[in-house]
């Protein structure tokens, strides 16, 4: 392991100013950490630029209102706070971690008064894969959990207490050697993974799961629009376990994986191919501040 994180070197955003990593802390009493009203953002900055950060400091505010609180900055004040952080712990290629959350004025199921903070961090965090593992692909089992009904739990939210059943089921398969897990929606069908939506090829065209009880993501977004681009179809639908039979690449995307090619997903076996490479590869120009020309 490395560094705990609660001793990173650096400053955090806490309401509206920097303090010191070591005081950016909450009473055990905090509303957020008993009721899960909380929610937050995964996002990198690449050559010094958060990528898309305003489409993230959006869904933060949104991901509030859904939870019943308003954020007390606009998004242009999180944007500007969020480089701040960056320029400040001189972090050009970084992870960021914007989060939001319930105070300790009151402890109980009902607490509409208690104080919104929020605060954002920043550190450094390489590719969630090696880039070996990555060319070969990651392999993946199925989670025990499903993502919820969307009539029972606010799907739309990027909110932590969603969270809970993504930990158990990454943690159950990276303990049986795998690198994240597949889940499927209350349904029986195809959803996402434990922190990234994901991908099927067949015959030169890509399907994904509408994402309709998950988070359709900012990097799913872009990796839509780059394939797009590329002339490549897209189709968004309903995907059965059983289908995956008929596909011959996976991939992954997300904040964490950005795109990801999979190789296994429990007894199904997937060859990363051209598609998957050059979405890569687009991607990773993508980001890049000066680089968006070369992803045309």
């Amino acid at each position: 392991m490395g560094v705990s994180f609660d001793k990173i070197d650096g400053v955090i955003w806490y309401d509206g100013k920097l303090v010191p990593w070591a005081d950016a802390n909450v009473h055990i009493l905090t509303h957020g950490l008993h009721y899960a009203s909380c929610v937050f953002e995964g996002e990198r900055a690449y050559g010094g630029r958060v990528f898309k950060s305003t489409a993230h400091s959006e869904r933060l505010k949104a991901s509030a209102n859904i939870l019943d609180f308003e954020i007390p900055y606009s998004v242009a004040e999180i944007d500007v706070a969020k480089q701040l952080v960056i320029d400040k712990n001189n972090l050009p290629d970084a992870y960021l971690r914007p989060i939001a959350w319930r105070g300790s004025e009151m402890m109980g199921v009902s607490a509409p008064s208690n104080t919104i903070h929020l605060a954002i961090a920043a550190w450094n965090w390489p590719s969630y894969f090696e880039p070996a593992e990555k060319l070969k692909g990651v392999r993946m089992c199925m989670a025990e959990y499903r993502r919820p009904d969307p009539a029972t739990t606010p799907a739309m939210a990027k909110a932590s207490g969603l969270y809970m059943i993504c930990t158990i089921s990454k943690h159950k398969a990276e303990r049986a050697g795998y690198a994240d897990a597949m889940m499927l929606d209350w349904q029986g069908r195809v959803a996402e993974c434990t922190g990234a939506n994901i991908f099927f090829i067949k015959d030169g065209r890509i399907h994904t799961p509408i994402a309709d009880c998950f988070l359709a993501g900012i990097t799913r977004a872009t990796a839509i629009d780059l394939a797009r681009r590329r002339g490549i179809e897209v189709i968004e639908r309903r995907i059965m376990p059983e289908e995956l039979d008929g596909f011959t690449e996976c991939f992954i995307t997300g904040t964490a994986a950005e795109v990801t090619p999979v190789c296994e997903i429990a007894n199904w076996k997937f060859t990363p191919g051209k598609i998957s490479e050059q979405l890569m590869a687009d991607y990773a120009a993508e980001v890049q501040p000066k680089g968006k020309a070369a992803a045309a």
